[in-house]
């Protein structure tokens, strides 16, 4: 059985969305890797090498954050519990180290509100290792528990070796799951939000400025981390919400901090400026129809489970391309609600949507002259496919 495609639109669909070979992209970054999506649908409106492994640099304390906020969460752990800044945690993140810090005394306690500030703001190495200690009872051990949560929340490629983003052999993610992993933590801890957006934190009578440069830039920005690694140059995870649409987007591969912020300012106004959300099929609407073999009719319709929605690029709506495809010709009997294929929605070269599709009615077995004339189609055709 092969993935076939039929054209499934009518109307205005058909109108909007055509098939054919996906164009070039709509938009141009100088990064090496670049992912964005829209956030309230997880839809793709931005992919460039996006599965590259890379360094996090300090875009691994994303995953040290939905670690502890997801403590908290779970009531294993509260804002105000305390943890004791070890010589390990001061010495490699902390003052002597020459790193990001939140400049926390050795041998202070600290309360994991400030210890969550510290991270998110100021990108402190010390408060992420403190947390790790704290939770883990080592560094190590907590890496480990990053890269098993990592994998529960469907991040393959993901694998930490500390809880700060420092350079460290088989230390690996990509822009893709930088970006779902934002996604999640914008989407699961709404709590715990605001603390990337915060413009400031003091610690240790030490003021500092929120590290992440997009909160400046009048873009409606108002989250998530930057980092930088010798290997893969400048990266970033921001986000934007402008007139109720929120896009996520994570870049790597960049040639300086400046470069850095005026790439992720350039895709993330061109994400939450560029694109209507328009519905093309309602609730219980069908979408197109599938092949059916040895059935008492030819074909069964297709519907998603409610609307489907697309994200339309303004200016240039020639450039979204759909298909429907499934595996079939579909073998009777087929059971209404019977998963059958998806609907795939391309924007330029992206994959942008991924819609399941179902069977909106029952298929019989057909007769005997039914299927004979099915099976004899297939010993013609099939190997077309």
């Amino acid at each position: 059985m092969q993935f076939r495609a039929v054209s499934p639109f009518l109307g205005l669909a058909l109108l909007l969305l055509c098939l054919g070979p996906a164009a070039a992209q709509l938009f141009e970054t100088k990064a090496a890797q670049a992912f964005m999506i829209d956030a309230d649908t997880g839809t793709v409106l931005f992919a460039k090498d996006a599965d590259k492994p890379i360094p996090p640099a300090s875009m691994a304390k994303l995953m040290t954050m939905e670690m502890v906020f997801n403590a908290i969460k779970s009531k294993r752990m509260t804002l105000d519990d305390t943890f004791v800044v070890s010589e390990n945690a001061w010495r490699t993140g902390g003052a002597p180290s020459g790193t990001s810090t939140m400049f926390a005394k050795l041998k202070s306690a600290v309360r994991v509100e400030d210890l969550i500030q510290g991270v998110t703001v100021q990108a402190a190495n010390d408060g992420c290792i403190v947390l790790a200690e704290g939770m883990a009872g080592s560094e190590a051990n907590f890496a480990a528990q990053m890269t098993e949560r990592a994998r529960e929340l469907g991040l393959r490629k993901s694998t930490f070796v500390n809880s700060t983003g420092l350079p460290a052999d088989g230390q690996q993610t990509t822009v893709r799951e930088l970006t779902l992993l934002a996604l999640h933590i914008w989407r699961d801890y709404p709590e715990f939000f605001h603390y990337y957006g915060q413009p400031d934190f003091t610690w240790n009578k030490i003021a500092q400025r929120n590290r992440n440069p997009l909160l400046a830039m009048g873009i409606d920005a108002d989250g998530f981390v930057a980092g930088a690694s010798e290997q893969a140059g400048f990266g970033i995870v921001g986000t934007v919400s402008h007139n109720g649409t929120r896009v996520i987007a994570a870049l790597s591969g960049l040639a300086n901090d400046r470069e850095r912020s005026e790439e992720a300012r350039k895709l993330l106004d061109w994400g939450s400026h560029s694109f209507q959300k328009t519905e093309i099929f309602a609730k219980d609407e069908v979408v197109g129809v599938a092949e059916v073999f040895g059935g008492a009719k030819s074909g069964v319709s297709l519907k998603a489970k409610g609307p489907v929605d697309i994200f339309l690029p303004i200016a240039n709506r020639d450039k979204l391309t759909a298909k429907i495809v499934y595996s079939g010709p579909v073998a009777a009997p087929v059971e209404e609600g019977q998963p059958v294929g998806e609907l795939r929605v391309w924007i330029g070269d992206t994959l942008s949507q991924q819609t399941p599709l179902f069977a909106a009615e029952k298929v019989e077995v057909g007769t005997l002259p039914q299927r004979a004339l099915d099976a004899a189609k297939e010993l013609v055709v099939g190997w077309l496919r």
